[in-house]
């Protein structure tokens, strides 16, 4: 089965990109639910034990890497994970789990002083952002994969980083959240509402203010005078507290189009999940942005494929005629009946999963593909991650 999907895509050889010492960070992507948490902690966990000192940053609220890496928990702060190197003991692995309203935090702690930095915090419209505006997620990844990759360059603490992206409603959202959070900062309301302390103490500056004045009786009326205190608070600090965003977004991003990262798109076997990572291949094609490979998670898998969906079909269906015919065969042919028609169902899906990346590899020639085969159960341990990672590497 994967003959034929390889004989129209080259096949991702993740070894090679897990053990270039070149790539220093690995974005995993693609739709949400279809393994893009299991696949980066697999790719973290084979890097580790071939030598390299690994941090895996998940944005994972299922909590599903702590667990199957044996921790108690993951939280803001990378933790090592006991007992993972290479045989000759170099290699380490170290998880983390994105705390949004936590980096958010960090960063005006960072950009602000105590006094100042205490009454953002406190600050309702703050508050508010730091927790549900759309896209502050997604840029919160950003900041951290940022934070990360200048503690790695400065302490040379490590030297991959694999990066599982938010489970969000597009793919393309994490490439897309910076843009949008700093068009909000930037953008045309804020603007109004910062010209007046920017002003101050010139002649334009009263003209703004006694416009200004206008303007906020009308929101007072609209919005109420608390929610308009809460947000003059909030816009009174940008300049000096937000100024950077849209820099250290911009450093991020051009850290991303790097020759040392490499995308690796997941995606499932299914419509769905294949025109997310359709569009995001199209995507990094456009923007220059390296793409390692696609990763077609949770493939069936057919212990014998020589047997096709209609052979095993009439076979079944055969068994069943003649156990009408003869009670006395009734018993067995019923179990081997349902096992012909197993076999024939599961054909039938590894049929349609592979006309579907079959289709992929047509429409985006030169992508390269490695297959997952589905397991019967859910990844919970290290030694569930070390076949996901022995299935990659394929």
């Amino acid at each position: 089965m994967s003959g034929h999907l390889f004989a129209r895509a080259p096949r991702l050889d993740i070894d090679s990109v897990l053990t270039d010492p070149s790539v220093r960070i690995i974005v995993c992507t693609g739709a949400g639910g279809v393994g893009k948490t299991t696949t980066a902690a697999a790719l973290g966990l084979r890097a580790a034990e071939s030598g390299r000192n690994v941090c895996v940053l998940t944005i994972d609220p299922a909590k599903r890497l702590a667990q199957a890496m044996g921790l108690s928990s993951l939280d803001n702060t990378p933790r090592q994970v006991p007992g993972v190197c290479a045989p000759d003991g170099s290699g380490s692995l170290f998880a983390m789990m994105l705390d949004m309203k936590r980096t958010f935090d960090e960063v005006v702690e960072g950009h602000a002083d105590p006094e100042r930095a205490q009454q953002i915090l406190s600050n309702p419209f703050y508050q508010a952002l730091s927790s549900s505006f759309a896209g502050t997620q997604e840029y919160m990844a950003m900041e951290k994969l940022g934070q990360l990759h200048l503690r790695a360059e400065d302490e040379g603490t490590w030297d991959l980083i694999i990066v599982d992206t938010p489970p969000s409603r597009s793919a393309l959202d994490f490439l897309d959240a910076p843009e949008r959070l700093g068009s909000f900062l930037d953008g045309r309301f804020i603007r109004i509402l910062t010209a007046p302390a920017r002003g101050a103490g010139r002649g334009i500056g009263r003209l703004a203010a006694m416009g200004f004045g206008i303007f906020t009786n009308v929101l007072n009326k609209i919005l109420g005078a608390q929610v308009l205190a809460d947000l003059g608070t909030f816009v009174a600090a940008i300049d000096t507290t937000f100024g950077g965003f849209r820099e250290r977004a911009d450093a991020t991003y051009a850290l991303l189009k790097d020759e040392g990262t490499s995308f690796v798109v997941v995606a499932a076997p299914e419509r769905d999940a294949l025109r997310e990572a359709a569009y995001f291949v199209e995507r990094l094609r456009r923007d220059d942005m390296p793409l390692a490979g696609l990763v077609l998670n949770r493939m069936q898998q057919v212990d014998d494929p020589e047997l096709t969906a209609e052979q095993a079909a009439a076979g079944a269906q055969l068994l069943t005629e003649q156990a009408a015919l003869d009670p006395s065969l009734a018993s067995r042919n019923e179990l081997t009946s349902a096992l012909l028609q197993l076999h024939a169902q599961r054909m039938q899906i590894a049929e349609r999963q592979l006309r579907l990346a079959d289709r992929f590899a047509a429409a985006h020639p030169g992508v390269s593909v490695t297959t997952v085969t589905a397991l019967a159960g859910d990844v919970h341990d290290l030694d569930g991650l070390r076949e996901v990672g022995d299935l990659l590497a394929r």
